[in-house]
């Protein structure tokens, strides 16, 4: 009796699966996030950012420049004790160290508000490309290039995301 549930079990399974529509697409994302406004939005506040971060760091590097400037005047003086021009070492060395800090929290400071600004945009196109797959019965979406091969019934649906965001 079990054997002959089991028998019809796995005949039944097959034929099911085959009377279903399975429906795969495809979406390129790089042309749908660099279409939307807000990307540009945000897009140029990081390049903000980075030029005010950028604009700080020449003034520190003017200053230690200035320095080594100062330092190689003073190192061919003879009458200048060694003191002096080790002091002088140290405060350069000190300004080096203070720029380098300065760019390695400036870098990690311009990746954390980029990921703060393209969260938001990415969650609205991830949103997009559900609402497409799901009014238009897809089984799944993948990303352009994630699978290693595609058969030509796959649809690319980034027209169709584009024009649920209202992107050209």
């Amino acid at each position: 009796m079990i054997k002959k549930f089991l028998l019809a079990i796995c005949v039944a399974i097959p034929a099911l699966v085959s009377a279903q529509t399975v429906k795969f697409g495809t979406v390129d994302v790089e042309p749908i996030i660099t279409g939307m406004p807000e990307y540009a939005q945000a897009n140029t506040q990081i390049q903000e950012a980075s030029a005010k971060y950028q604009s700080e760091y020449k003034t520190l590097q003017d200053e230690m420049n200035k320095k080594m400037a100062e330092f190689q005047q003073l190192s061919q003086d003879p009458n200048t004790p060694q003191s002096i021009k080790d002091r002088r070492i140290q405060e350069i060395q000190e300004m080096d160290e203070r720029a380098q800090q300065f760019r390695a929290t400036a870098q990690q400071d311009l990746e954390n508000q980029n990921a703060q600004l393209m969260q938001p945009i990415q969650e609205k196109m991830i949103n997009a490309i559900k609402q497409v797959g799901a009014e238009n019965g897809f089984t799944m979406i993948f990303p352009v290039g994630a699978a290693i091969y595609e058969s030509t019934d796959v649809v690319d649906v980034t027209p169709l995301v584009k024009a649920k965001l209202g992107i050209q």
